[in-house]
């Protein structure tokens, strides 16, 4: 059996998310559907980088699998893809070594928020971008991320839900560009958690109208408790971007 890594991009707009569950639509029973048909009904399973949720879109999602199928890159991307519905690309396969994990090895993502700030509501950027037609002080804006790059207990902006005890993570970079009627929020660091970067934007907002200040946020922080943060903004501007590993 070979390992390979792969990588996708999918819109997921129509998808309750990666992983497989009861009910919905999800990117990880396409995948395995589309490798069942090539291995003539034998089921191939995906291991991803990671979940990502109802809505929310990917550019470079990665996972791996096992085949006894010997095939070079470009064949495995035609023949995946002549499978796979209009809105899950498959985009590259190589070969692994055999101890690969595309969750464990990973050592850092980049996601991207996208946010269109027109006065009209436009309908060909509603699945792709989330909606804030109010005024909006980037500058604050910025001055608040400061406070929200580096080693942190991120327990105040994470989901209430989350199963994970370590809500430690670090995040390198928090970039927010200014690009015609779009501001699009970089985020990269080693991890992050459950609704983490929804809940961080949901929050600059916050910052951006006037609500609070930068400086309320190493308070927000400190207080390891959700209700403190801003709301969780909409699934629709998330891009997973992109998977770092050694």
């Amino acid at each position: 059996m070979q390992r390979y890594k792969a990588k996708i991009a999918y819109d997921g707009s129509r998808y309750s998310g990666f992983q497989i569950q009861p009910n919905g639509r999800t990117v990880q029973e396409e995948l395995e559907k589309a490798l069942k048909k090539m291995h003539k009904g034998t089921l191939v399973k995906v291991t991803s980088s990671g979940r990502t949720d109802a809505g929310v879109h990917a550019r470079g999602q990665v996972f791996h699998f096992d085949s006894p199928l010997l095939l070079p890159s470009e064949r495995w991307v035609n023949a995946v893809n002549g499978l796979l519905p209009y809105d899950l690309s498959l985009l590259e396969v190589e070969k692994a070594d055999p101890g690969f994990h595309a969750r464990y090895d990973v050592v850092g993502k980049t996601y991207k928020y996208f946010l269109y700030t027109g006065k009209i509501r436009d309908p060909f950027r509603h699945h792709y971008t989330s909606y804030y037609p109010y005024k909006l002080d980037v500058h604050q804006m910025r001055e608040a991320a400061g406070y929200l790059v580096g080693t942190l207990d991120f327990t105040s902006f994470c989901s209430a839900k989350t199963t994970k005890e370590n809500r430690v993570r670090t995040i390198s970079v928090i970039d927010i560009e200014v690009v015609g009627d779009e501001i699009i929020f970089t985020f990269t660091g080693t991890g992050f958690l459950y609704n983490m970067v929804r809940i961080i934007v949901g929050t600059l907002l916050k910052v951006g109208s006037g609500k609070i200040k930068p400086g309320d946020i190493p308070e927000i922080l400190a207080a390891h408790d959700r209700k403190r943060a801003g709301k969780t903004a909409a699934a629709k501007g998330l891009y997973l971007w992109e998977v770092y590993y050694k």
